[in-house]
């Protein structure tokens, strides 16, 4: 108890505040207002903008992909993403348990079924081990791609997920994946400035995807960006999140089914001036990832800390407990005394709609589903 008292105490001196004290809230130090105001008097207020060409022309600068697509949230990336690599319905899609609801769902509103694999538990993401085992037991080659054998549905992708913004071993998964025939979808929501060997995530799989929500490091209010170095893949992305629309002087031709998900000029102009300070937002994180770093040593709480070969973002910041019985009473004393901290997410084949899923043992999920909580990552 005193212990958390400490922590308490600790978090509130960072912030300089007696008030609440959330996860993780925006910090508008740039042209915020500037372009926003541009955007307003330029009127070009929706999906057609000079600042959605600046966006997409720099997170191809960030993530050094050949191409990036605005769109309205990270959720709706991966749904388009995973049609770009071929996924159909009644496929089946190698995902992790771990993570936040809209990887599964995104799987699902493409008609196809996540298959949960278990999670390494020093990145918290995907497990390039899990997934050649349960490839091994279930997977059987073809021409047209690999099979689950005792299903006999097609495995169309894999989507793992860079939780809180540390790196899985994104080049261990891609290799077994080729070796298998399954594209990569990088879910890389969470790790806008992450790198693994000192490349960007989200520029590894076929397509990866970014989210730019509120409580992202970087935000547009609401957005995301899909990115590839796929031309074709690109220039398919930008068509079908334009409602499928071919370019005509006045006529409607639709010629397949599109979606209306293309990125307003507003929200893009908020991203854009977000992204001019995303070099000091990350320095910003790894100031504060140090402070608690030194405050943790020795204690029972255990902050987690970026791998060798990674750059971490530190998106949200997190330590792991001893036990389920001290996650819950870290939580329970932080938000009672108005510091708030979260558990990381309920394992998605513990959901009612996920809970038929095909799934391995997920021992590693299920130990850090009772110990990961995540605690105030806001910038100063």
């Amino acid at each position: 108890m005193s212990e958390i008292k400490n922590t308490i105490s600790f978090i509130r001196e960072i912030y300089q505040t007696q008030d609440f004290i959330p996860l993780h809230e925006p910090r508008f130090v740039g042209n915020e207002k500037k372009y926003l105001l541009d955007t307003i008097d330029s009127t070009f207020v929706s999906s057609v903008g000079a600042y959605v060409d600046r966006f997409e022309e720099m997170m191809q600068d960030i993530t050094q992909t050949k191409k990036a697509v605005a769109v309205v949230n990270g959720t709706s990336g991966i749904q388009v993403a995973l049609r770009l690599v071929g996924v159909n319905s009644g496929d089946e899609v190698l995902t992790q348990a771990l993570t936040f609801v809209a990887t599964a769902n995104a799987i699902a509103y493409n008609g196809a079924k996540p298959v949960f694999i278990d999670v390494d538990l020093d990145t918290m993401g995907l497990s390039p081990k899990a997934v050649q085992n349960f490839l091994e037991e279930y997977g059987e080659l073809r021409e047209d791609g690999c099979y689950n054998k005792k299903s006999g549905n097609k495995i169309a992708a894999c989507l793992p997920m860079h939780t809180f913004g540390f790196p899985v071993y994104i080049d261990e998964l891609i290799k077994i994946c080729d070796d298998w025939k399954i594209p990569v979808v990088e879910d890389a929501a969470e790790s806008l400035g992450s790198e693994f060997k000192g490349r960007p995530t989200g520029s590894f799989g076929e397509v990866g995807i970014f989210s730019f929500n509120g409580n992202k490091i970087v935000t547009s209010g609401g957005g995301g960006a899909i990115v590839t170095n796929n031309d074709a893949l690109g220039i398919k992305a930008k068509y079908l999140t334009t409602t499928a629309k071919q370019p005509h002087a006045y006529e409607y031709v639709h010629d397949e089914l599109g979606y209306n998900y293309r990125m307003p000029n507003l929200n893009a102009a908020l991203a854009c001036a977000q992204l001019e300070k995303l070099n000091w937002f990350l320095e910003k994180k790894i100031e504060l990832a140090k402070r608690y770093e030194e405050f943790f040593k020795g204690a029972d709480a255990k902050f987690r800390t970026e791998l060798s070969e990674t750059k971490a973002n530190y998106w949200l910041m997190c330590v792991e407990l001893e036990n389920r019985n001290a996650r819950d009473l870290f939580l329970k004393e932080t938000n009672e005394a108005k510091v708030m901290t979260r558990p990381i997410w309920e394992l998605m084949f513990r959901l009612p709609m996920y809970q038929d899923c095909l799934k391995d043992e997920q021992g590693n999920a299920k130990f850090l589903v009772d110990r990961i909580v995540n605690i105030p990552s806001s910038v100063k």
